[in-house]
């Protein structure tokens, strides 16, 4: 019997750090949160908002038995050592562990694994702590706040529009989604036309008359300056200066999520749900071990621990000109500094060097995690720029030129980043090219484009919405509820999603945009810095907010549902298309005076055993409704998803796994199978 119970989220990261503890430490994992909030109460919140917010909590459905297991371990043991994530969500389920499993205070202690390496975990367990009430209650906050937001403006927006649900950041998102298009419909396109001139080895190309900036609108403009051209263009400056093209930043997790959707085509639940295999590690033959360090930060500090042999492996391999510095980041109010940057646990295992034992995904984020940390401490490229400008007729022609002196960076960054040379010919100031080739080109101005996801994240970043962590959950909901669609891999708001956005304007502009979501991202950090009261902040905000809905729902016009053209056969009233828990399904529109509802012609389709009971989970096709997949044996068993079960539980939280065009990933966590 181990007189020392470690407790970790995860079971494949139990399993590396077993191998480390040896025998006298039992390592088991909670498969992530072990309890809730509860649906009870006014308005199921789950939340005493009269006992100045007092949260109740209950087991997360199929978590019994778990928490039987746990508790028969902590019986048996001396000591607890907790170590969820270290980050507010894992230091929420720590104490949530403490509380469930009546661990007593002098039994326990908190470790923070920041790497899973054998020497970094064994120096966490030399130096516990304890749980940390401020972040508990900052993530208890924010957990309230998001129940309160979704399931009072979720009922809100079923009951007058049909919509699916609403949330404080989600909401916020979309917004910004359906703003971008309408600023896109109301663009005026405006005409413009270039004049370029062309020589046999650049081109040049007209931006000024008599040195004042030159805007062209027509056709018969353009034939103005072209008609009055010659054919000598007299070189009038040449300016050539080096210039340093900066290094990169280690990455945080937003831009780890905006570099790898750009470069590798991930999205960001896939990004993260690969990232979190990497950080809780791999097996390679002789050993397992975590790849890479925690992945949910905004920092990008590099500890000396790493810097250092990071610093004698470029110079060993590159050179000593291409050693850099560590970059400090510009003060940012919004970066909580607790974790180092996402980098690789050991600059010795280079990618190729480990690559028989990475999925073809994993290889490539590792790669990229490797290259952009260890480009961060090289030295800056430097470039050679050069600038001519001619002079015809008193217009002004100009052509750039660049040449790179010095890859520095790029030596290992360069399959990432374009760098290709233009190089002008040998010309003197005051020389003369001759060319009678101009071509004068009509072109429109752009609305502005529409958000790719790693813009969508970027703007979330800086605006100071969420928290990276999220926006993967943020995006993927957004696109489930069928709000946004994508059209060459961006987000384009369906008519649904713009009513939502609208209607939640109407009537909460003060509370869904983005100065209040920031504002409250501000006051969720006061909490965790201990410079906020938790409760207060909730009651601030209710004040702000229940009137709000009670208006709401006293004065949103409900939409009207849409008739099918058929009369009900027991009333003879017309029968209407109304949105429902699974779907569309067809009713009378005399409810509740008529409650017939028409049965749906429906092919089902076995797919798996249910998880939650002897029944069996079936496909269920409506004439009309949408397509999901629940239990034969409902009412009685309400498990029901909205992706393809695959009838095989998830590794970390025991949840069904489901299909997903990005993949086979778990329906309730991150979990993403390769």
């Amino acid at each position: 019997m181990a007189k020392n119970l470690v407790i970790v989220e995860s079971p494949s990261k139990s399993k590396t750090i077993e191998k480390y503890l040896g025998k006298d430490f039992k390592v088991v994992s909670s498969k992530g949160h072990i309890r809730d909030l509860a649906t009870s109460g006014p308005y199921g919140l789950g939340v005493d908002v009269e006992d100045g917010f007092t949260p109740h909590y209950v087991p997360i459905k199929g978590k019994a038995s778990v928490i039987k297991e746990l508790k028969k371990d902590v019986k048996d043991s001396d000591m607890v050592y907790l170590a969820s994530d270290p980050d507010r969500e894992g230091e929420a389920i720590a104490w949530h562990l403490k509380d469930t499993l009546g661990i007593r205070d002098k039994d326990y202690k908190r470790v923070l694994f920041n790497e899973i390496t054998h020497d970094k975990v064994l120096e966490a367990m030399q130096q516990p702590t304890v749980i940390d009430d401020n972040l508990v209650k900052s993530q208890e906050t924010r957990r309230i706040l998001d129940r309160i937001i979704g399931f009072r403006l979720s009922k809100l927006l079923q009951n007058k529009i049909g919509a699916k649900s609403a949330g404080r950041v989600q909401s916020v998102a979309l917004k910004l989604i359906v703003d971008r298009e309408r600023e896109i419909e109301a663009f005026i396109p405006e005409e413009y036309w270039k004049i370029t001139a062309i020589f046999p080895e650049y081109e040049a190309e007209l931006f000024q008359y008599r040195h004042e900036d030159i805007e062209l609108h027509s056709e018969e403009e353009a034939n103005q300056v072209l008609d009055a051209l010659g054919e000598e263009y007299v070189v009038e400056s040449i300016e050539k200066k080096e210039k340093a093209r900066k290094s990169k930043f280690p990455f945080t997790t937003s831009t780890l999520q905006q570099e790898a959707s750009t470069k590798l085509g991930f999205p960001a639940r896939k990004t993260m749900s690969i990232a979190q295999k990497l950080y809780e590690g791999i097996d390679l033959g002789s050993e397992t071990v975590g790849l890479i360090t925690y992945m949910r930060t905004d920092s990008i500090r590099l500890s000396d621990d790493f810097v250092r042999p990071a610093m004698k492996y470029i110079e060993e391999n590159y050179g000593k000109k291409y050693v850099g510095f560590v970059k400090q980041a510009k003060k940012n109010d919004n970066v909580q500094d607790a974790h180092e940057g996402i980098r690789p646990t050991s600059v010795l295992r280079e990618p190729l060097s480990i690559k028989k034992y990475l999925s073809n995904d994993e290889f490539k984020l590792y790669s990229l995690i490797y290259k952009r940390t260890l480009a961060s401490l090289m030295a800056d490229a430097v470039v050679n720029q050069t600038t001519i400008i001619f002079n015809n007729s008193d217009y002004q022609f100009k052509t750039t030129g660049q040449v790179l002196l010095f890859d520095g960076y790029l030596k290992i960054y360069r399959d990432y980043e374009s760098s290709e040379d233009k190089i002008l010919p040998e010309i003197g100031d005051g020389e003369v090219a001759i060319t009678n080739q101009v071509e004068s080109s009509q072109h429109f101005t752009q609305p502005p484009a529409r958000y790719t996801e790693a813009k969508l994240i970027k703007e979330l970043e800086e605006l100071g919405i969420g928290r990276p962590s999220t926006y993967a959950t943020i995006i993927d909901t957004i696109k489930s509820r069928d709000y946004v669609t994508l059209e060459d891999k961006k987000f384009k708001p369906t008519s649904v999603g713009i009513e939502t956005t609208d209607k939640l304007q109407e009537f909460f502009s003060d509370i869904i945009n983005t100065d209040y979501t920031r504002d409250m991202e501000n006051d969720l950090d006061k909490i965790a810095d201990g410079n906020a009261v938790w409760n207060q902040v909730l009651q601030n905000f209710y004040q702000l907010f229940e009137p709000r809905v009670k208006n709401a729902f006293s004065d949103m016009e409900k939409k009207a549902a849409e008739e099918t053209g058929d009369m009900c056969p027991e009333c003879g009233k017309p029968l209407v298309v109304r949105r429902g828990k699974y779907g569309e399904f067809v009713a009378c529109s005399n409810y509740p005076e008529c409650k017939y509802i028409q049965k749906e012609e429906v092919e089902v389709v076995e797919i798996c055993d249910c998880p939650n009971c002897d029944g069996k989970i079936v496909e269920k096709k409506s004439r009309r409704g949408k397509l999901f997949y629940g239990c034969n044996h409902y009412p009685k068993c309400k498990t029901a998803y909205w992706d393809k079960p695959v009838g095989k539980k998830c590794p970390n939280c025991g949840e069904m796994l489901v299909e997903k065009k990005s993949g086979i990933q778990c329906s309730s966590c991150d979990y993403q199978e390769e």
